[in-house]
């Protein structure tokens, strides 16, 4: 898998987890300590991040980090 495909999971996940808690990306952002503009960044696949970054992200979305990264998760928990 390439990073390009990872970050393309990530950035899926997060948005669909993210509007399952009925957050925006300013929500979030305020719940993971990131800043808004951050979110936005990672969801459109215009920035990798760090694994700080996703613990924190999945702190704010009260996941397991390693969900963000397994494609279509966030639909599997939406069931």
């Amino acid at each position: 898998m390439s990073g390009d495909e990872l970050a393309t999971i990530l950035a899926d996940n997060l948005r669909g987890y993210r509007k399952m808690l009925k957050y925006s990306q300013e929500d979030l952002a305020e719940h993971a300590d990131l800043h808004r503009t951050y979110i936005g960044t990672i969801e459109r696949c215009e920035q990798l991040i760090t694994i700080g970054s996703l613990a924190k992200l999945a702190e704010g979305l009260k996941i397991e980090p390693n969900l963000l990264l397994i494609a279509d998760s966030w639909k599997k928990k939406a069931k």
